[in-house]
């Protein structure tokens, strides 16, 4: 509290009289305001000495109270907005104070805590700016580099107007800032451009070799030789993917063009192809019957007469002409398996009437039988000399003959 600068009686009491405050006859306390006077409280039972000092302790205690906002404000302890509450509730207190002092004083302290919040609340928000166009330019870099090139754009356009919105910083900061998005967007709407002209470009190349395409699609299209002519489109198409994108109204035209191309070509094979399975298939029950004639061959009793049937079946059977490809494996296998069997059976009585291959049966037989003796009479030599590993020698040797010999016998009496 400030120091009394003078007492001096008062005009009505004759008590006395402090700067900030007074004490009336009945004991109520007065503080003095710019508004003027407003009574604090009452001590009737009190000196004025002691009155006035009760009341100036409590406007010490507020005069604490302002001082240790100040302190928490200035040091950044509170948000601007916390500090703005703040002070609009310690003014309420000294406006409404039961206290003796200099309270415009204090309210002069908590305007000049406006001016800082306010200051405070200026700086914030110009860090906020900075990191925002921190970001923005990091933003813009990143996009800068990249090759995104209709979001890119969008993008760019939508940083720009944040950019705009925000408040301008320091100078050489700001500037600073801005000569890093803006460089970023040039480079970008260079580099942008530069892919959409070297695009343009591919799509000129791709238009003049589609068209190309187009022509030689077209000169094929009445064509009657179906397999190669196939081929030919096969290889067109690839070269119609390979050559990429034309511009779009150019494109579809061109494509509608090699489509009907090719819709006429394989439409006119697909009929052919349709006639051509009618008349296989015709040509399928044709041999059908030919093969319930040629399988009543078999089992074969007459090997001549069973070759001379079957030679007249074949003869019709390849005038009969193609099949369609899934009949063809099974009918042809029917028709191998006929001839096979007549084969089969002459074969047997070839080989059954064979005097050299007889005679060559009979001889295989002799030698065995011969070999054969010859061991038996080594085996017996061995064991009677005690020469076991011998005698299991010629007993294997013996036994293998044997087998040997069981097979040409039975070759051999397939002769009789």
């Amino acid at each position: 509290m400030s120091t009394p600068e003078s007492e001096h009686p008062s005009a009505d009491t004759g008590r006395p009289v402090e700067p900030w405050g007074r004490v009336s006859d009945d004991g109520t306390v007065f503080v003095r305001t710019a508004d003027g006077e407003r009574p604090v409280g009452q001590m009737p039972d009190a000196t004025a000495e002691e009155a006035l000092a009760f009341f100036a302790k409590r406007y010490d205690d507020l005069a604490f109270e302002v001082g240790l906002l100040e302190q928490r404000v200035r040091s950044g302890a509170l948000s601007p907005d916390e500090a703005t509450r703040s002070v609009r509730q310690v003014r309420i207190t000294v406006a409404e104070a039961q206290a003796v002092g200099d309270l415009a004083e204090l309210d002069s302290r908590l305007d000049a805590l406006k001016v800082t919040i306010s200051n405070q609340r200026e700086k914030n928000k110009a860090e906020r700016a900075k990191g925002e166009k921190d970001r923005i330019a990091t933003e813009a870099e990143k996009i800068g580099e990249g090759k995104d090139w209709r979001d890119g754009a969008n993008r760019m356009r939508e940083l720009l107007e944040e950019w705009k919105a925000l408040p301008r910083l320091e100078k050489s900061l700001d500037d600073a800032l801005w000569r890093r998005f803006s460089t970023a967007r040039t480079t970008y709407t260079r580099r942008r451009k530069s892919h959409f002209s070297e695009l343009n470009e591919k799509r000129d190349e791709a238009r003049d070799a589609k068209e190309r395409l187009v022509v030689q699609a077209e000169a094929l299209a009445g064509s009657t030789d179906w397999g190669p002519t196939a081929g030919k489109y096969r290889d067109l198409m690839r070269e119609w993917k390979a050559a990429g994108s034309a511009p779009r109204a150019v494109d579809d035209q061109l494509w509608n063009r090699f489509r009907n191309a090719q819709d006429s070509f394989f439409g006119a094979r697909d009929a052919a192809d349709a006639e051509q399975d009618a008349e296989f298939a015709a040509n399928a029950e044709k041999k059908e019957a030919l093969l319930v004639e040629a399988e009543k061959l078999v089992p074969v009793t007459d090997v001549r007469s069973a070759k001379e049937t079957f030679r007249g079946i074949a003869e019709r059977w390849d005038a009969a002409g193609k099949v369609p490809r899934e009949r063809m494996k099974d009918l042809e296998g029917r028709m191998r398996a006929v001839e096979q069997a007549i084969k089969g059976v002459e074969d047997d009585q070839w080989r059954n009437s064979n005097p050299e291959a007889r005679a060559r049966a009979a001889d295989t037989v002799g030698q065995l039988d011969s070999s054969i003796a010859d061991l038996r009479a080594k085996h017996e030599k061995a064991l009677a000399a005690g020469n076991e590993k011998k005698a299991a020698e010629h007993a294997a040797a013996i036994e293998a003959r044997e087998s040997w010999l069981a097979e040409a016998q039975r070759a051999l009496d397939d002769f009789s």
